[in-house]
Order: C-alpha cells, then sequence, then structure tokens
C-alpha cells in the first residue's frame, strides 16, 4: 500500500506534471463562467514550463544533492564489497532482447571498472520488479550485463526483491549479510546518494559512498541557461521529487536523517 501511495504521489511531485495540470484545469475553466481565471491559469502554465525549462533552476536545486558526499576516498584501501542500486533500466524496455540503459546507466556502468580494480570485492546488485509484473526483475537484466562485461557470476550476489530505496537498503542487508568491520561501498547516483545512505543507516547496513551520474557541472557552468525546455524540466523535476523523497523518508522513519551527511 505505501508503495503504491509513493508512486501516486509522485507523480503529483513532478513540477512538470503540476504545471500541465495547471494549463488543463485553465482550459476547463475558459468553456465557464470562469474564462478569465482559466485564461490566466493557462498563461501561468505556459510562464512556468518555460521558466523551470530554460532557466537553470533545476541545476541549483540539484548541487546542494549531488556535493553532499565527496567523490570516495580509494585511499583507505580496497573495499569488501560494492552494492549498486537498480533504476538504470528503462522499464518500456524490458521486454526487448538487450534491455535499454536509461540517464541513470553509470550506477551500473562504474561496477566494471571496480570489479577490475577489486577483484576480490563482492559485488550485490538490489533492483526488483521493473514493471511490476513477475518475471521482469532488473537485478536478472543487471547481471547478465554485468557478466558481459567479465564479471563471474560467482561474484554477483542478486537482490531481485526491492521496489524502492528502503527497500534496497532493508534486502541488500540481508543479502549481503555484512560482517562487523567490513566496508561496502555504495553506488549510485550523486543526487540518490543522501537518501540511499539514510536508508542504509537506518537498515543498520553502514555504506561508503560512491556517487556516479552528476547531472550537474558543478559550480562551473551553473548559471547557463538550459538549451530545451525538455532538459530543463526534467533537471527539475529530479530534484525537486528528491527532496521531497527526503522529507518523506524522514518523516516516516526510513531515513537515518532529514539530510544525511558524511
Amino acid at each position: 500500500m505505501l508503495f503504491v501511495a509513493s508512486k501516486v504521489l509522485g507523480f503529483f511531485a513532478l513540477p512538470s506534471n503540476d504545471m500541465l495540470m495547471i494549463g488543463l484545469i485553465g482550459l476547463v475553466l475558459m468553456r465557464t463562467k470562469t474564462a478569465r481565471a482559466g485564461c490566466w491559469l493557462v498563461a501561468a502554465s505556459i510562464m512556468l514550463l518555460l521558466v523551470f525549462g530554460l532557466l537553470p533552476f533545476g541545476r541549483l536545486l540539484l548541487v546542494p544533492l549531488e556535493e553532499r558526499f565527496p567523490p570516495w576516498d580509494a585511499s583507505r584501501g580496497a573495499p569488501d564489497g560494492i552494492v549498486a542500486l537498480g533504476g538504470v533500466i528503462e522499464p518500456e524496455m524490458a521486454d526487448r532482447p538487450d534491455s535499454g540503459l536509461n540517464e541513470a546507466a553509470e550506477r551500473i556502468t562504474a561496477i566494471a571498472g571496480l570489479a577490475r580494480r577489486y577483484p576480490a570485492a563482492k559485488i550485490l546488485f538490489s533492483g526488483g520488479d521493473i514493471l511490476m509484473r513477475s518475471g521482469h526483475s532488473e537485478a536478472q537484466a543487471a547481471g547478465a550485463l554485468l557478466e558481459s562485461f567479465g564479471i563471474p557470476a560467482s561474484r554477483l550476489i542478486l537482490e531481485d526483491q526491492s521496489r524502492t530505496t528502503a527497500e534496497n537498503a532493508a534486502f541488500s542487508r540481508q543479502f549481503a549479510m555484512p560482517k562487523p568491520g567490513e566496508r561496502w561501498l555504495l553506488v549510485t547516483s550523486a543526487w540518490h546518494m543522501p537518501r540511499a545512505v539514510g536508508a542504509f543507516r537506518k537498515a543498520g547496513f553502514p555504506v561508503e559512498a560512491y556517487p556516479v551520474d552528476y547531472r550537474t557541472p558543478g559550480a562551473a557552468g551553473l548559471w547557463i541557461p538550459f538549451g530545451s525546455v525538455s532538459n530543463g524540466l526534467r533537471r527539475t523535476d529530479t530534484a525537486v521529487k528528491e527532496w521531497f523523497g527526503l522529507v518523506a523518508y524522514w518523516l516516516t522513519g526510513r531515513s537515518s536523517a532529514l539530510f544525511p551527511a558524511p
């Protein structure tokens, strides 16, 4: 029930969806006695889409998330294990022979380099049903891809039950069974790292952040407008949804802190 509710609320947490709904409500009102209010809503919808689509608000919202955890310090030595979170395969492509990777593909491609650098480290990929129906586990698809990278199946632990970040953490701990003193890396998108680390800490699985899949250039070029409305809206949607996720996880007791830090 909580999973379904999170998906419904997630739809309304996307600013682009809300902006479009404002415009649609305006179009409906334009055919009523409140046509003037409808015109204002349509104009506001168009203006919001242009402002958040072209101006760099999305980057400004993403930067605090991405900069919360610094790049991993390899000087501390080899890790005992690596956990990579799902969300890298396009659900619509799940029925294709070769599942297509989305914008978060670095969550899985980074594993290839880590696996070569640390041949003794265990590798756990966490990702359940892609389309909320049996037979489409993201972990299974990722496992096949990782094996194509040359990583033997004997090194892989495929966690195929989780559907949310909180479930990623809980099930990963069950599958990995980390021993006291072991060091595990957590590989996920930099903007998703605070919530992911908070969920893993809450689940009792201490991890070290290995952020990938950055969506902003950092301080350089931060104020440059987007070249397309769709690109700006995508960044805004990602940032706002993640900020809402941090608050929701804190309020529902699924994270160790409101804004987890190193």
